[in-house]
């Protein structure tokens, strides 16, 4: 596809954009708020789009009043995610396939991801995809989550590579638009979680594709 032409460095976000993975967050969060006697509000997804690791644990101690510090959350999320990361998350539909042109045509790869890091490895070491990218930044390590633009400013700095030699690889409107604002050219990928939002994941980025395998024909 002509998208792909001319491009240096494919920036990948994680969760229902590399993986599927975000059928297991929303378990998370009602087993991790159902402990605390909370149930968990349907649009909490949509509040917490983008935000780090980090911000979306302080957001759920100041909304829901937990007696917890964050790195408490943190850990008990990342304790609650870890098994599942290794063990039962697939990479979505031709993401290996994209990797392994990237690698042919010499094009660099990196990861942005509001998720912490000891997930990310887990899931790349599980999959064996770690050895595909050249860098990866979770948001906890830049000044603001998506939709600001850091982490991707900060992934094609260590990639070497100019915002507009960036392709980027989003599932929902935050990374999408965050993906805009550093001035790079963004693909939607089509997600069961945030397909209710189509419409706008559309709207927002410069292609739409239901799996990887469209940009390789």
């Amino acid at each position: 596809m002509d998208i792909l032409q001319g491009k240096k460095a494919f920036i990948f976000d994680l969760d229902g954009t590399l993986v599927d993975s975000m059928w297991m967050w929303k378990s998370i969060d009602i087993e991790f708020l159902r402990r605390y006697g909370h149930e968990c509000p349907p649009e909490l997804a949509r509040a917490i789009e983008g935000m780090s690791f980090s911000e979306t644990a302080v957001y759920f101690k100041q909304r829901f009043g937990l007696p917890l510090s964050v790195d408490e959350i943190k850990a008990i999320w990342t304790e609650m995610s870890i098994d599942k990361y290794r063990y039962e998350v697939l990479p979505k539909k031709g993401a290996p396939e994209i990797l392994a042109y990237a690698g042919e045509h010499h094009i660099s790869c990196g990861i942005a991801t509001s998720n912490g890091r000891e997930m990310v490895e887990a899931v790349l070491g599980s999959l064996k995809l770690a050895s595909c990218f050249e860098a990866v930044t979770t948001a906890c390590e830049v000044k603001a989550g998506k939709p600001e633009p850091d982490i991707y400013l900060k992934v094609a700095g260590d990639l070497g590579a100019a915002p507009e030699e960036c392709l980027v690889f989003e599932d929902v409107p935050a990374g999408i638009l965050a993906g805009k604002r550093a001035g790079m050219t963004v693909c939607a990928v089509d997600d069961d979680f945030s397909r209710h939002m189509e419409e706008e994941k559309r709207s927002l980025a410069d292609c739409f594709i239901r799996d990887y395998f469209e940009l390789l024909k």
